[in-house]
């Protein structure tokens, strides 16, 4: 009996001190504060000029925006990154071309130029709108990936893992489509 009171009198003891610390840690804290968050180094990261395209307010063509970004470390970071910056829309003139939310889900690409891009399922279910902005939506993502990305002849638009044979029923997106064809 001894033996056991013991060992629940130090396993007490040690319980209460653990208490204690973690109370005491917890003082340290201000109250309301949230925790620092550590900025990225980026020290060692490069900065870039991206060019992206909008549609024109008109809506009627393309516009070119350059950007300054942080260089992405992989291909498929640059990819997300040109995708992202399209869908925060431009910081001068024109408007975003791809539906709001569109990101990117997977990136593939082999070695005869193909680039296939999977994008998130708001590119399909956020488009609202006819041939032209169809138009506008699919040249923005191809010209702002080919004009940033040299080593890519050819895109294949796929949609929440999926192929799509249309965004909006005007244009095939059933095939890769030749950068040099959306000038």
């Amino acid at each position: 009996m001894r033996r056991a009171a013991k060992r629940a009198m130090l396993f007490s003891v040690v319980l209460a001190l653990l208490v204690l610390a973690a109370f005491w840690i917890g003082m340290q804290r201000e109250p309301g504060r949230a925790r620092p968050t550590v900025a990225a180094d980026s020290t060692r990261a490069g900065v870039r000029s991206v060019e992206l395209y909008f549609a024109a307010a008109n809506g009627d063509s393309l516009v070119r925006e350059e950007r300054e970004v942080v260089e992405p470390a992989t291909f498929r970071d640059q990819v997300v990154m040109l995708v992202s910056e399209l869908d925060r829309g431009p910081r001068g003139r024109g408007v975003a071309a791809l539906p709001a939310g569109t990101s990117v889900l997977r990136v593939y690409r082999d070695d005869h130029g193909l680039l296939t891009v999977d994008l998130s399922g708001s590119f399909r279910q956020g488009f609202r709108g006819g041939a032209t902005a169809e138009y506008l939506a699919i040249a923005s993502l191809v010209r702002t990936l080919a004009a940033n990305l040299p080593e890519v002849e050819r895109v294949l638009v796929v949609c929440a893992g999926r192929p799509i044979a249309t965004l909006g029923g005007h244009l095939p997106l059933d095939r890769p489509l030749d950068v040099a064809d959306w000038p």
